[in-house]
């Protein structure tokens, strides 16, 4: 018992990094109709810009908060330099778009800082403490606590103030949104900069856990992909839920499944995509796109 405790607590925790960058896939989905594939090399590299603050003395928060600013504008630069010029291409050219930002940064990653695996600081203890039956480190309790507060934050902005709703309204009628004098494509740029923000946000939580270098984030986007899947790709609700039973159920078979261990839990991932697509292919909270003729 206290070991299935421990298993979930910590898939919540893994799960609540898995929500973010499913969430940050679905802002750019919802904005452009178009998946992201470089979500998480984007990640990736605004981790190594926090590393490099870091080296240089910078406070760990300060360091954490000048990413976020970074990341964002440099989201907004992306759809307004590399993003806009094709927003009118086929389907497509937009995916090979993403792939070769993909490629670009990790190779200049990996050109700049090298691929020998780096360690990266945690601002959270690794003691850890009683949680009932089970013994969780705190280290897992802040990367979970830190994902939630980041997706409350998502929420509050996305339902609660001006910008949000305009955002969201874009996303439902772009052509009544230019009627009522909301500027549509800024709206689609400021969609890539916070999905920027939540991307940075998931990189620096798991780098602690999985080592920074230039792939560290191959997995962690797959395990994001099959969040997305789940819980539907335009229900930014329901990607969340789906990155924190992605964690768990990963957690939980990893540790109960024997000829899966810790070797094969990736397939967890594909797997689950698989079921999705063939039984349901919008997701559990996702809905079908409706147009009359």
């Amino acid at each position: 018992m206290a070991t299935l405790l421990q298993q979930i607590v910590s898939g919540l925790s893994t799960g609540g990094v898995y929500a973010s960058l499913a969430l940050a896939l679905v802002l750019i989905y919802q904005a452009t109709g178009v998946v992201n594939f470089a979500q998480g090399e984007m990640a990736m590299f605004a981790t190594y810009l926090a590393w490099t603050m870091l080296n240089a003395g910078w406070p760990y928060w300060a360091a954490f908060a000048a990413t976020l600013a970074i990341a964002f504008f440099g989201g907004l630069l992306i759809e307004r330099v590399v993003i806009r010029p094709v927003e009118n291409a086929p389907v497509l050219t937009i995916v090979m778009v993403t792939i070769g930002l993909l490629t670009i940064f990790n190779s200049v990653a990996g050109w700049i800082y090298t691929y020998t695996v780096k360690p990266f600081p945690s601002p959270f203890p690794s003691t850890p403490i009683k949680l009932g039956l089970a013994t969780i480190s705190l280290q897992d309790l802040g990367v979970g606590g830190v994902s939630v507060l980041v997706l409350i934050i998502m929420y509050v902005f996305f339902h609660h103030t001006t910008l949000g709703l305009a955002m969201r309204a874009v996303v439902e009628n772009p052509s009544g949104s230019r009627l009522v004098g909301i500027r549509v494509s800024w709206m689609l740029a400021l969609g890539w900069g916070l999905a920027s923000v939540v991307g940075a946000v998931a990189g620096m939580l798991v780098a602690p856990l999985v080592f920074l270098e230039p792939n560290m984030m191959s997995g962690i986007l797959i395990y994001a992909f099959a969040s997305a899947t789940l819980g539907g790709f335009n229900s930014p609700g329901g990607a969340v839920l789906g990155g924190f039973l992605m964690g768990v159920l990963e957690n939980l078979v990893g540790t109960y499944v024997t000829f899966i261990g810790t070797e094969l839990k990736l397939t967890v991932a594909l797997a689950v995509i698989l079921l999705t697509l063939l039984i349901k292919p919008t997701g559990l909270f996702g809905r079908a796109a409706v147009s009359r003729v």
